[in-house]
């Protein structure tokens, strides 16, 4: 891919790999592609299997135009003291750790670097994700549009304050666990209703894929399409007056102002 320049992968967890996967599905080319891991068969494995250069030295990150750390926030702090000797203010470095503010990134490297945060999702496995990015005091417009092009291999990238980073991660960074447990919860009352568990799942998987797809195809707001399904009296509308009565609604807004506190008390033992 042009103007994206090489790009230097730190970490090959499951995140890293599915970052690494998308650049290549994407159109970047494979040599312009370091991956660090420090373990030799799961270098071997990620050489074979995408063709980029793997190595177990963190220095080797100094060649590279972007340096993604795709580590767990308690590794940030150790990664980027090793790090920190080898990177340089023309290098742009994109964090992926959940919690891990652009400030403290920055105070860890040399002065100028450019940082850019981002709160990914599981979704970008399939090439689905919803990436948020946000500048840190060193970034421009061009080093935004780099991390951009990086993460739309996934799926979809939106630019946001840094400050709304928590409610971003209570929102799409958490969000997959709570609809799969909304599937399973579906699920088990499809098999308490009677039916065998393999016809409840696949009843409810497609009916979450057709109606996901209805949103983003038709534009319309979710309450005109749930209304659309809700005849007065019927038995959709059972249904609701049941979710409504356990606050169901209440609950979700609570529970996403839950995961917000956790990331800013997260955010907060980091500094």
């Amino acid at each position: 891919m042009s103007g994206t320049g090489t790009v230097a992968v730190i970490g090959a967890g499951v995140m890293g790999e599915t970052l690494l996967s998308g650049l290549v599905r994407g159109g970047y080319d494979p040599g312009s592609l370091l991956v660090v891991e420090k373990r030799r068969e799961r270098a071997a494995e990620l050489a074979e299997r995408y063709g980029v250069r793997v190595v177990a030295d963190l220095a080797e990150v100094a060649g590279s135009d972007t340096v993604a750390l795709v580590v767990k926030p308690q590794d940030m702090g150790s990664v980027l003291a090793e790090i920190a000797p080898h990177v340089v203010p023309g290098q742009l470095v994109v964090s992926l750790a959940a919690g891990i503010t652009t400030a403290y990134v920055e105070g860890r490297l040399p002065a100028g670097v450019p940082v850019v945060r981002v709160m990914p999702n599981t979704p970008a496995l399939v090439d689905e994700g919803m990436a948020a990015i946000s500048p840190g005091s060193h970034c421009d417009e061009e080093h935004l549009a780099r991390a951009e092009a990086m993460l739309a291999a996934t799926g979809r990238v939106v630019r946001v304050p840094e400050k709304q980073q928590d409610a971003v991660t209570a929102i799409s960074g958490s969000g997959p666990a709570y609809l799969f447990f909304v599937v399973e919860s579906m699920i088990e009352a499809g098999v308490h209703l009677g039916l065998p568990r393999s016809t409840a799942t696949e009843l409810v998987v497609q009916t979450l894929v057709g109606s996901a797809k209805m949103l983003r195809e038709t534009g319309e707001h979710p309450t005109v399409l749930r209304e659309r399904v809700t005849s007065p009296g019927g038995t959709t509308a059972a249904a609701i007056r049941q979710l409504e009565d356990h606050k169901v609604r209440a609950a979700f807004i609570g529970a996403m102002e839950a995961a917000r506190d956790r990331s800013v008390a997260l955010a907060a033992s980091d500094d």
